[in-house]
């Protein structure tokens, strides 16, 4: 592979996690399956290639347990529920059936039974026209790459083949594809980024490799025909580009736009008379929290855990994630949005019903009341919590007075029975009808907080995740900021909380608009804290 730097090679991937790295490539073995055994059995044959299968089942869950604990441990109990789901699948009676009649009617070995069968399974999830399902169609593939290692007696390798190969310490990882094995099985403390050709934005591997911090690119085809072990090798996970033998003056130029990244700030200290608080999606996002000395937690989304895991949890579950939660903030307040389901945020094992226009429709507070069993384990959950806390639940898309009085008195029905501390309850408000009743809606909660992706929607009709009218989704416009006005007055004069949360209250070049209308609060990404604190203490001295 040639060096000269006159090869730089340029390459548009999609981005999966933040981050920029910059270092030599070892390339992960994806065909370490290529040569599987395979031959016919028949009789006694049959029998003992099924006995292998169920061996190889055995100690593949015990694997997947082993993964799960160590995810857990180094990152978080939402991410180790990826494993979970695995687990489940693997265990499913379904699938030990259709591998067993494979090798029963044709006459084949375990290797090639497993094959077929998962195979087909993967086949069948990528046909599927929903995009979130397609991309759970990689643990299929992952359990298939797990029974197999199994019964070849095989380990997840990197395929180098210099003496001085480091096996992906302080190197850039290049594989076919992004999944979980490929974040967890290497050394993930020490890997600088991942590059491959396949793997989606919200796939497992994807979400696993933003909560470890590693950078990673994905969407380049034939990448692994184009690299080779220890080529020099530059990926942003900012843009999804990368570059093969960059030169010195690439990497300087990378290295002077990384200077204005804000990628691990330097915590600033709090403002008197202006709280931030952090948003946050799982348990593993309070690392970032703690160190950047929030003022609290003013998002909860509890809704995103349900998607990392890919099922439903139990009461007891719930109660354990939200109760490290409230322990890890030590007494700052943490405001539990209930879940915010529907619209982009599909849960397919729910079988929700498919609807033209999801934004309008079955989300938020509307299917809340509509499952009362989500509802009902969550509040719970939630109400076990408050036991010598304070604990505040967050209803999602409230439309009206009536709706939120409705569905806070389902609430308080489901925890009836259970012995609990101070419950607050409030709301978001991001449908424009909540807004323009903002005052009769202070009369009857406890403290609110203003979405304002979903609101500039809303107000302006525009689909924030359309390209062809994304010109238009610009809340920067004075019936905004007006509205946000008579928020703030409202909440001024009902003596009750009022904080903004949305990617609006993240921009430190909105900060002095917020503040000229009377919010006093934001809830922002946790590592966006220190630059919206500098532009509040700024603001404030000036005046």
């Amino acid at each position: 592979m040639p060096t000269n730097a006159n090869n730089e090679k340029r390459l548009q991937g999609q981005p999966l996690s933040e981050g920029c790295a910059v270092s030599r490539v070892c390339l992960f073995n994806d065909g370490r399956h290529s040569n599987l055994p395979m031959y016919r059995v028949e009789g006694t044959g049959m029998k003992r290639e099924m006995e292998r299968v169920r061996r190889a089942m055995k100690i593949a869950g015990e694997r997947l347990e082993t993964v799960r604990d160590k995810v857990e441990k180094k990152i978080g109990k939402a991410e180790a529920e990826i494993f979970v789901a695995q687990k489940m699948i693997l265990e499913d009676p379904a699938l030990t059936k259709d591998i067993e009649g494979n090798i029963e009617t044709g006459g084949t070995n375990a290797e090639s039974a497993i094959d077929q069968v998962l195979n087909d399974y993967e086949k069948r999830l990528l046909s599927i026209e929903n995009q979130y399902i397609r991309e759970r169609a990689s643990d299929i593939g992952e359990i298939k790459r797990r029974l197999l290692d199994v019964l070849g007696n095989m380990r997840p390798s990197l395929q180098c083949h210099s003496e001085a190969c480091r096996h992906g310490r302080d190197r850039i990882v290049v594989a076919e594809e992004l999944t979980p094995s490929l974040t967890v099985d290497i050394d993930m403390d020490h890997t600088l980024g991942f590059v491959t050709e396949h793997g989606g934005v919200n796939s497992h591997a994807a979400i696993l490799a933003r909560s470890m911090g590693i950078p990673a690119v994905s969407g380049l085809p034939g990448l692994r025909e184009q690299v080779g072990c220890g080529m020099e090798l530059m990926l942003n996970g900012y843009t999804g580009e990368v570059i093969l033998w960059p030169t010195p003056e690439t990497i300087k130029q990378a290295e002077i736009e990384m200077d204005r990244v804000p990628h691990a700030p330097e915590p600033e200290p709090s403002v008197n008379g202006f709280t931030v608080m952090a948003n946050v999606n799982a348990f593993s996002d309070l690392r970032d929290t703690r160190a950047q000395a929030a003022d609290g937690i003013g998002l909860y989304r509890t809704e995103f855990e349900l998607l990392v895991a890919g099922r439903l949890f139990t009461e007891t579950e719930l109660f354990e994630r939200y109760a490290a939660v409230v322990k890890a903030m030590v007494g700052k307040p943490v405001l539990f949005r209930l879940f915010d389901i529907g619209s982009d945020k599909k849960l397919p094992f729910l079988n929700l019903p498919r609807e033209e226009n999801p934004s309008l429709g079955w989300r938020g507070a509307r299917l809340l009341m509509g499952r009362t069993d989500i509802l009902r384990t969550q509040a719970r959950a939630l109400a076990m919590c408050s036991m010598g806390h304070r604990i505040h639940i967050m209803y999602p898309m409230i439309v009206d007075v009536e709706q939120f009085l409705k569905l806070k008195a389902m609430v308080c029905d489901a925890i009836r029975d259970i012995p609990r501390g101070e419950i607050l309850h409030g709301i978001m408000f991001e449908v424009p009808s909540a807004c323009l009743q903002a005052e009769a809606m202070y009369r009857v909660i406890d403290f609110a907080s203003v979405g304002t992706n979903d609101l500039t929607q809303y107000l302006f009709a525009v689909d924030r995740d359309n390209a062809m009218v994304s010109g238009d989704y610009q809340p920067d416009r004075p019936v905004f900021w007006k509205l946000i006005s008579g928020l703030a007055q409202a909440a001024r004069k009902a003596g009750k909380p009022l904080s903004v949360c949305g990617e609006m209250a993240g921009n430190p070049e909105y900060a002095e608009k917020f503040m000229a209308a009377g919010i006093a609060s934001v809830s922002v990404s946790p590592r966006r804290i220190p630059a919206i604190r500098k532009a509040a203490r700024d603001l404030i001295e000036k005046r």
